[in-house]
């Protein structure tokens, strides 16, 4: 009996950290519709921020929120921390298996940076940990008060990132460890900022002592910042799975528009909440989509040209190149020592395996450079443009 053991720890991994992603996002999507559904109405108690009726299940709810906290504590009170905690742990896990357990296959490119693994490894550390700590000191810094300034000093500091990130990881790497990046910061401001600042208010109140209120505006200012990037953060967890959106050259440019696109939306279903209508709600989608049309443009501009009519290789001459770059994964005992099995299923061992895969090969190996993985076999910028002319031409056996 053989067990594939990463293969089994990254299904298991990657299960949990959806399950408390759903969870995080779900509770975060909640209390941002809560927080910002209140209404001000007669009768409420003192101290009292605003209310709000909701129905679900077949019952109705009423929620009530206290800008700093009521007069006398409730007897059971209900934290939400835990899904971010676990969320974050099960992604740094699952990102320890697929990228740091084959260092060597996932996380380096030779043609950027020859890293060793572990010179990678403490690279992605210093990215999620860097990350964090410049982005927690410019919300404390005097600029964090204004909060155009602070927006576009975290863009600017993710984009940046991205940038950087591209010139030493492969792209897939790179892109994912954007994502991981923020995922961190956003984890960060629960644990080092939204939750502590929670305990001390209930500490205070518990002693007798008056509640500081700038400890929630600052918890407020943490949780709506999560909440506009969790978004962009969904997709570039997921942008392995197309490798459209990991292209080295313009990785900066692809991780500026999401963060865009996605605080757009975010901003349309914020303001939606609020109550308001008209001219408040009729920008976002349009300029959504503008952004979303010159993203697709933008990874569809690739720097070469195509092989000629006439250099268009032959049946034969495409399958040479498919085995020679590609068969050390894709076959069926891959020599690739990261592999125990074909990724995907795929085998390439003879010429119909690759016709019948050639939209996959077309994406994967010539519109990105995501495989091979790393660019172990050294597939050449030749090699891949005479692949893509073959598959254009309609694969031809002569």
């Amino acid at each position: 009996m053989e067990i594939a053991v990463q293969d089994w720890a990254s299904m298991l991994v990657r299960w949990v950290h959806i399950i408390t992603g759903i969870a995080w996002i779900g509770s975060s999507f909640y209390f941002i519709w809560l927080d910002l559904s209140l209404r001000q109405r007669d009768g409420m108690p003192e101290g009292a921020y605003g209310e709000v009726w909701s129905v679900h299940g077949g019952g109705f709810y009423h929620a009530q929120k206290y800008l700093v906290a009521p007069k006398q504590m409730p007897n059971e009170l209900h934290w939400f921390k835990y899904e971010s905690y676990f969320t974050w742990l099960s992604g740094f896990f699952l990102l320890a298996i697929m990228y740091y357990w084959g260092a060597e296959s996932f996380l380096v490119d030779t043609d950027k940076m020859a890293l060793q693994p572990w010179q990678a490894v403490a690279g992605s550390l210093g990215f999620l940990a860097g990350g964090w700590i410049v982005y927690d000191l410019i919300c404390k810094s005097p600029l964090g008060r204004n909060t155009a300034v602070l927006a576009t000093l975290v863009f600017i500091l993710v984009v940046a990132s991205s940038y950087g990130l591209t010139q030493v990881f492969s792209d897939r790497a790179a892109m994912l460890h954007v994502g991981a990046m923020i995922g961190t910061m956003m984890t960060g401001n629960v644990f080092f900022i939204i939750i502590p600042n929670q305990k001390i208010v209930v500490d205070d109140l518990k002693n007798g002592r008056a509640p500081d209120p700038v400890l929630g505006m600052q918890a407020k200012q943490r949780s709506t910042h999560n909440n506009y990037l969790t978004l962009p953060v969904l997709l570039m967890m997921i942008s392995n799975h197309y490798p459209m959106l990991t292209g080295a050259e313009k990785g900066w440019m692809i991780v500026a528009l999401i963060l865009l696109i996605g605080g757009i939306v975010r901003h349309y279903f914020n303001t939606a909440h609020t109550g308001a209508s008209g001219k408040a709600l009729i920008w976002q989608w349009p300029v959504a989509g503008l952004l979303v049309i010159a993203l697709v443009l933008l990874v569809s501009i690739r720097s070469g040209e195509d092989v000629a009519a006439e250099d268009v290789v032959s049946a034969p001459q495409a399958l040479a190149i498919i085995q020679t770059r590609c068969s050390a994964c894709h076959a069926a005992k891959p020599i690739d020592p990261d592999f125990d099995a074909a990724p995907g299923g795929l085998k390439f061992d003879d010429i119909e395996s690759v016709r019948k895969n050639s939209t996959r090969i077309l994406a994967q190996s010539v519109l990105s450079k995501a495989m091979p993985l790393a660019n172990k076999t050294g597939m050449t910028p030749e090699e891949r443009q005479q692949l893509g002319g073959w598959i254009r031409a309609g694969m031809p056996d002569e």
